[in-house]
């Protein structure tokens, strides 16, 4: 018994060595960048920056890069100093995913087309055929195409009129500069020329002799020119068929369903025009829809068999409504008839007309409907789902000319389906649901939505998922996840790596926090500039009322968000920095103040109606209160995963590594602060399927660790 003892402390005192060497050795890893106090002074407050230096718009600075990939070795060291779940992780979550597998075809004109997937591929081969019985032929082989490229994505592609060319925008590092290319599909063979710095929009001309692009500000990256170009001509002799001179303003350019317009869209988060071209006549000038207006947004599509275009427009209506028009007509809104009036509970997001119907997207109670609307009898069916929280989004309907439309569901528990729905009657059929691999059966997990009181008395709605034989009242691990920015919806769809955290008894939940627009427009407009707090406490109050139904451990709490996502997750552990035990940050928007008071970093002026423009005090001394760098204090972090794109356009690479660097100078605890940093992308990570996912892998390995502690 004695020497079973001696054996034991023997063991014990090895590993409790062990353990401390290789805690020594991380310490000594940890990186230490170096300060250069830069000041910035606005408005009576003085700001000091020790990073700033660790701005590099070439990417080139040696000791940048060099304190960017001492950042992964740290990050690497860690997760090597104990159990390293990541690749365990990796290879659950792809055992999930056919390596096989077809999209289904959608028809457009003489072909239908459809997206492959074959075994040992990162990425898709687009295909078009006749029919399912003739031959079929690879427009493109994306895994060719992104062959010696440490990041390839293919942005956008789109077939000529007369289904004899093919346009495709690519991007090379993830900077979404794409660069677009042509290809001859009677001859098999792609153009020698390209056209580089777009945003890869794309339109035709009725006859496929010309193709309208969008260049970007070389600077700022902003879309602002649109130029038409003649197929098989110099690029030196395209010409510019609009300029945007507002850099608060995007451009953008498309056709509409009907082909028989060029329509050019300028937008901010607050007003918006549009300009058309016929493209039969793709060499006249733009025609203005309607003049921009301050606060008013609207957009519009063809409806040609009834000799009109449709409005969605939030005039005299903060949640939209949907007009008609004749095009003489267009310029004077007392001219405009009313289709859909407007309805404080519902929010209407997207129409699109087919000959004899109107098929609606609206969104009420925070959730998204779809509606059929019978042109000539003006009766509706509703297409119905089943579950508690849900999303469903139209899908790919590039056909006027159809009896039938598409669209796509999931749930928590629900994988992507594609259904088609007879237009006449309402009837939808199942096309494909994504096979899940190995044991999952939809039932096994509890799918729930509730409202959980913010601190001012709102109503805060939330998505919930868990495994039903796994919960155990106040003892599951809680993952939470929030948005809550530009308006942009968290919808409660499926998530193959998901089930890896549901199978080991995490409840995930999603905040759908003020700024986005699951409750209506107000919903938005009551999380941005001078309502931007309420973001924070509406998932810091989600939280504590989900621990207050038992819904998680409040020992195990964890949260989770990206870019603007990102900015909320700085925001709330500055806030309650005991309240989380580890948050994953992803891209963070985190150092707001600098960036929004520096026109020349790419994207910001086109951001002042969604956070505020520094210049002017009283927004300057808002965003002050939560911009989460300049509120960083002595307090106990939580531990902390941060990611960053070095060649980011969205958010750039500095912000979250001078925010890491920052936050180990004043964190308390001894949670550890890491960031990976992808070296070869921007803001939406590496590109290919399964490699894309290694990252997700390692964000599930850092929780596991986490909370194993």
């Amino acid at each position: 018994m004695i020497k079973f003892i001696y054996s034991f402390l023997l063991i014990y005192f090895s590993l409790l060595l062990f353990s401390e060497t290789k805690l020594e050795t991380l310490k000594e890893l940890k990186p230490s960048p170096k300060k250069i106090p830069v000041t910035f002074e606005a408005h009576g407050v003085t700001r000091v920056d020790n990073y700033y230096w660790m701005r590099d718009d070439s990417r080139k600075d040696e000791e940048v890069l060099s304190h960017l990939n001492s950042e992964n070795d740290y990050l690497e060291n860690w997760f090597l100093s104990s159990e390293d779940s990541r690749e365990e992780l990796f290879e659950e979550i792809i055992g999930r995913i056919p390596e096989k597998e077809d999209s289904v075809p959608v028809r457009l004109k003489n072909y239908e087309y459809f997206r492959r997937y074959e075994s040992g591929n990162e990425h898709g081969i687009y295909i078009r055929r006749k029919d399912k019985n003739s031959k079929e032929f690879v427009l493109l082989d994306v895994n060719k195409l992104a062959e010696g490229k440490d990041f390839y994505q293919l942005a956008n592609w789109s077939i000529s009129p007369k289904e004899n060319l093919l346009a495709y925008a690519e991007d090379i590092n993830g900077r979404r500069q794409y660069k677009i290319k042509f290809k001859d599909l009677d001859t098999d063979s792609t153009y020698d020329y390209s056209i580089e710095n777009t945003s890869g929009d794309m339109a035709w001309s009725k006859d496929g002799r010309f193709l309208f692009y969008v260049l970007r500000d070389e600077e700022t990256l902003l879309p602002f020119q649109v130029k038409r170009h003649e197929i098989g001509t110099s690029i030196n002799e395209d010409s510019i068929v609009y300029q945007e001179i507002d850099s608060t303003f995007y451009t953008s350019v498309g056709n509409t369903r009907s082909m028989d317009f060029v329509e050019i869209n300028i937008s901010s988060t607050t007003s918006s025009e549009v300009r058309l071209i016929r493209s039969e006549d793709p060499e006249l000038e733009p025609e203005i829809f309607l003049p921009r207006e301050n606060d008013h947004l609207y957009s519009v599509d063809h409806d040609p068999a009834s000799d009109r275009f449709l409005i969605e427009s939030n005039w005299e209506a903060i949640n939209f409504r949907l007009l008609e028009t004749k095009l003489e007509d267009s310029r004077n809104k007392n001219k405009w008839k009313e289709l859909i009036p407007h309805r404080e509970e519902v929010l209407l997001q997207s129409v699109v007309p087919f000959p004899q119907h109107l098929v609606i997207m609206e969104r009420e109670n925070g959730l998204r409907h779809l509606k059929i609307l019978d042109k000539k009898s003006k009766s509706i069916k509703t297409i119905n789902f089943n579950d508690p929280t849900y999303t469903a989004y139209l899908a790919s309907n590039p056909e006027y000319d159809s009896d039938r439309f598409y669209f796509g569901y999931s749930s928590m528990r629900t994988p992507d389906s594609l259904f088609s729905v007879k237009l006449s009657s309402g009837r939808k059929r199942l096309l494909k649901e994504a096979q899940i691999k190995g044991r999952f059966t939809s039932s096994d997990y509890k799918v729930d939505r509730k409202f959980i009181e913010a601190r001012d008395g709102t109503m805060v709605p939330v998505s919930i998922v868990y495994k039903k034989t796994k919960f155990k009242k106040n003892q599951n691990p809680l993952f939470i996840y929030g948005y809550g920015s530009y308006g942009n919806s968290i919808d409660a769809g499926f998530s193959y790596s998901r089930l890896s955290l549901l199978d080991r008894g995490y409840i995930f939940a999603i905040a759908h926090v003020r700024g986005g627009q699951e409750l209506g427009r107000s919903w938005y407009e009551d999380g941005k500039i001078f309502n931007k707090l309420n973001t924070f406490y509406d998932f810091i109050d989600v939280t504590k009322g989900l621990l207050d139904l038992g819904l998680g451990n409040a020992e195990r709490v964890y949260a989770a968000g990206g870019s603007a996502g990102g900015l909320l997750m700085g925001a709330i552990v500055n806030m309650e920095p005991e309240l989380y035990k580890g948050i994953i940050s992803n891209v963070p928007f985190v150092d707001v103040i600098t960036t929004m008071s520096d026109p020349s970093i790419p994207l910001t002026t086109g951001e002042y109606s969604e956070w505020g423009n520094p210049e002017n005090k009283e927004e300057f001394e808002y965003i002050m209160q939560y911009s989460p760098y300049d509120n960083i204090g002595e307090y106990n972090y939580p531990s902390i995963l941060v990611t960053a794109g070095l060649w980011d356009s969205q958010v750039q690479y500095y912000e979250p590594a001078k925010y890491v660097a920052k936050l180990r100078d004043y964190n308390q605890s001894s949670n550890p602060i890491l960031m990976k940093v992808n070296m070869s992308a921007g803001h939406s990570g590496v590109s290919g399927r399964f490699e894309s996912l290694k990252e997700v892998a390692m964000e599930y390995a850092f929780l596991l660790r986490v909370d194993s502690n």
